[in-house]
Protein backbone atom coordinates (compact mmCIF):
# COMPACT_ATOMS: atom_id res chain seq x y z
CA UNK A 1 0.00 0.00 0.00
CA UNK A 2 1.05 3.63 -0.27
CA UNK A 3 0.12 6.95 1.35
CA UNK A 4 -2.91 7.41 -0.92
CA UNK A 5 -4.46 4.31 0.76
CA UNK A 6 -4.27 5.81 4.28
CA UNK A 7 -7.44 5.57 6.38
CA UNK A 8 -7.86 6.00 10.13
CA UNK A 9 -7.58 2.65 11.91
CA UNK A 10 -5.48 0.86 9.27
CA UNK A 11 -2.44 -0.99 10.62
CA UNK A 12 0.92 -0.60 8.85
CA UNK A 13 4.41 -2.00 9.32
CA UNK A 14 7.17 0.62 9.47
CA UNK A 15 10.28 1.25 11.59
CA UNK A 16 10.31 -2.41 12.76
CA UNK A 17 6.94 -2.09 14.52
CA UNK A 18 3.23 -2.33 13.79
CA UNK A 19 1.34 0.96 13.97
CA UNK A 20 -2.28 2.05 13.69
CA UNK A 21 -2.99 5.24 11.77
CA UNK A 22 -4.72 7.58 14.23
CA UNK A 23 -4.98 10.56 11.90
CA UNK A 24 -3.42 11.80 8.68
CA UNK A 25 -3.47 14.82 6.38
CA UNK A 26 -2.46 15.11 2.73
CA UNK A 27 -0.58 18.40 2.21
CA UNK A 28 0.05 20.04 -1.18
CA UNK A 29 2.24 23.10 -0.59
CA UNK A 30 2.52 25.89 -3.14
CA UNK A 31 6.16 24.98 -3.78
CA UNK A 32 7.72 21.54 -3.55
CA UNK A 33 6.29 18.03 -3.62
CA UNK A 34 3.15 16.88 -1.80
CA UNK A 35 3.50 14.98 1.47
CA UNK A 36 1.39 13.30 4.14
CA UNK A 37 1.50 14.16 7.84
CA UNK A 38 0.38 11.30 10.09
CA UNK A 39 -0.05 10.39 13.72
CA UNK A 40 0.68 6.71 14.43
CA UNK A 41 0.02 4.63 17.57
CA UNK A 42 2.11 1.55 18.32
CA UNK A 43 -0.04 -1.55 18.80
CA UNK A 44 2.61 -3.14 21.03
CA UNK A 45 3.00 -0.37 23.64
CA UNK A 46 0.53 2.43 22.81
CA UNK A 47 3.25 5.02 22.08
CA UNK A 48 2.07 7.78 19.73
CA UNK A 49 4.44 9.35 17.19
CA UNK A 50 4.11 11.81 14.33
CA UNK A 51 5.60 10.87 10.96
CA UNK A 52 5.82 12.70 7.65
CA UNK A 53 5.72 10.69 4.40
CA UNK A 54 6.49 11.63 0.81
CA UNK A 55 3.38 11.39 -1.37
CA UNK A 56 3.18 7.90 -2.86
CA UNK A 57 5.68 6.37 -0.39
CA UNK A 58 5.06 2.63 0.01
CA UNK A 59 4.83 0.46 3.15
CA UNK A 60 3.42 -2.92 4.16
CA UNK A 61 -0.09 -3.19 5.54
CA UNK A 62 -0.50 -5.33 8.67
CA UNK A 63 -3.60 -7.47 8.98
CA UNK A 64 -4.58 -7.62 12.64
CA UNK A 65 -6.72 -10.50 13.86
CA UNK A 66 -8.91 -10.01 16.92
CA UNK A 67 -9.69 -13.04 19.07
CA UNK A 68 -11.51 -13.07 22.43
CA UNK A 69 -9.57 -13.77 25.64
CA UNK A 70 -10.51 -13.85 29.32
CA UNK A 71 -8.28 -12.28 31.99
CA UNK A 72 -7.15 -14.85 34.59
CA UNK A 73 -4.37 -13.59 36.87
CA UNK A 74 -1.20 -11.52 37.35
CA UNK A 75 2.18 -12.96 38.30
CA UNK A 76 5.50 -11.08 38.55
CA UNK A 77 4.44 -8.21 36.28
CA UNK A 78 2.95 -10.49 33.63
CA UNK A 79 -0.81 -10.63 33.05
CA UNK A 80 -2.21 -13.96 31.88
CA UNK A 81 -5.19 -14.30 29.56
CA UNK A 82 -6.95 -17.55 28.59
CA UNK A 83 -8.17 -18.30 25.06
CA UNK A 84 -11.04 -20.62 24.07
CA UNK A 85 -8.61 -23.60 24.04
CA UNK A 86 -7.72 -22.91 27.72
CA UNK A 87 -4.17 -21.86 26.77
CA UNK A 88 -2.61 -19.09 28.88
CA UNK A 89 -1.14 -16.12 27.00
CA UNK A 90 1.08 -13.65 28.93
CA UNK A 91 1.11 -9.88 28.32
CA UNK A 92 3.56 -7.52 30.02
CA UNK A 93 2.40 -4.61 32.18
CA UNK A 94 4.30 -2.26 29.84
CA UNK A 95 2.26 -3.42 26.84
CA UNK A 96 -1.03 -2.99 28.72
CA UNK A 97 -0.12 0.51 29.92
CA UNK A 98 -2.98 2.23 31.76
CA UNK A 99 -5.31 -0.66 30.93
CA UNK A 100 -3.87 -2.60 33.89
CA UNK A 101 -6.04 -0.62 36.31
CA UNK A 102 -9.25 -2.00 34.71
CA UNK A 103 -8.38 -5.70 34.82
CA UNK A 104 -10.37 -7.97 37.08
CA UNK A 105 -10.75 -11.73 36.92
CA UNK A 106 -13.12 -12.89 34.19
CA UNK A 107 -13.14 -9.67 32.10
CA UNK A 108 -13.40 -10.30 28.35
CA UNK A 109 -10.76 -8.60 26.14
CA UNK A 110 -9.72 -8.90 22.49
CA UNK A 111 -6.25 -10.17 21.59
CA UNK A 112 -4.55 -8.27 18.77
CA UNK A 113 -2.65 -10.86 16.73
CA UNK A 114 -0.41 -10.54 13.68
CA UNK A 115 0.96 -13.67 11.93
CA UNK A 116 0.23 -15.78 15.02
CA UNK A 117 2.05 -13.43 17.42
CA UNK A 118 0.05 -11.73 20.15
CA UNK A 119 0.91 -8.01 20.11
CA UNK A 120 -1.39 -6.66 22.81
CA UNK A 121 -4.92 -6.83 24.17
CA UNK A 122 -7.77 -4.40 23.62
CA UNK A 123 -9.99 -3.67 26.61
CA UNK A 124 -13.74 -3.23 26.26
CA UNK A 125 -14.74 0.43 25.79
CA UNK A 126 -16.55 0.45 29.14
CA UNK A 127 -16.47 -1.64 32.30
CA UNK A 128 -18.71 -1.84 35.35
CA UNK A 129 -16.98 -1.45 38.71
CA UNK A 130 -18.13 -1.19 42.29
CA UNK A 131 -17.09 1.90 44.25
CA UNK A 132 -14.98 0.71 47.21
CA UNK A 133 -13.76 4.08 48.48
CA UNK A 134 -15.01 7.66 48.15
CA UNK A 135 -15.81 10.63 50.33
CA UNK A 136 -19.32 10.66 51.81
CA UNK A 137 -21.92 12.86 50.19
CA UNK A 138 -22.60 16.16 51.96
CA UNK A 139 -25.88 18.04 51.82
CA UNK A 140 -25.75 21.07 49.55
CA UNK A 141 -22.96 19.78 47.27
CA UNK A 142 -25.34 18.70 44.52
CA UNK A 143 -26.11 22.25 43.32
CA UNK A 144 -22.53 22.88 42.19
CA UNK A 145 -22.48 19.80 39.96
CA UNK A 146 -18.88 19.02 40.90
CA UNK A 147 -17.03 15.74 41.18
CA UNK A 148 -15.03 13.78 43.73
CA UNK A 149 -12.49 10.95 43.37
CA UNK A 150 -13.72 7.38 43.81
CA UNK A 151 -11.76 4.12 43.78
CA UNK A 152 -13.45 1.16 42.08
CA UNK A 153 -12.85 -2.54 42.81
CA UNK A 154 -10.18 -2.83 40.08
CA UNK A 155 -8.08 -0.12 41.74
CA UNK A 156 -8.78 2.63 39.18
CA UNK A 157 -9.50 6.11 40.52
CA UNK A 158 -12.30 7.93 38.66
CA UNK A 159 -13.88 11.36 39.12
CA UNK A 160 -17.58 10.80 39.93
CA UNK A 161 -20.55 13.07 40.76
CA UNK A 162 -21.19 13.85 44.45
CA UNK A 163 -24.24 11.54 44.65
CA UNK A 164 -22.14 8.35 44.11
CA UNK A 165 -21.53 6.41 47.35
CA UNK A 166 -19.49 3.39 48.46
CA UNK A 167 -21.16 0.21 47.14
CA UNK A 168 -22.64 1.82 44.01
CA UNK A 169 -21.87 0.18 40.69
CA UNK A 170 -20.73 2.59 37.98
CA UNK A 171 -19.86 2.34 34.29
CA UNK A 172 -16.41 3.75 33.39
CA UNK A 173 -15.06 4.55 29.91
CA UNK A 174 -11.69 2.73 29.72
CA UNK A 175 -10.43 4.95 26.89
CA UNK A 176 -10.84 8.26 28.78
CA UNK A 177 -10.99 7.09 32.44
CA UNK A 178 -14.28 8.97 32.85
CA UNK A 179 -17.46 8.15 34.75
CA UNK A 180 -20.29 7.41 32.32
CA UNK A 181 -23.31 6.47 34.43
CA UNK A 182 -24.60 4.51 37.37
CA UNK A 183 -24.79 0.85 36.31
CA UNK A 184 -28.10 -1.00 36.45
CA UNK A 185 -26.43 -4.37 37.13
Amino acid sequence: MDTSDFKNGIAIITDNDIWTIVEFQHVKPGKGPAFVRSKLKSIRNGKVVEKTWRAGERMDQAFIERTPLTYSYEQAGEYFFMNEDYEMMPVSAEALGDGVKYLKEGIEVMALMHNGEMLNVELPNAIVGEVVETEPNEKGNTASGGTKPATIDTGAVVQVPFFINVGDKIRVDTRTNEYMERAKE
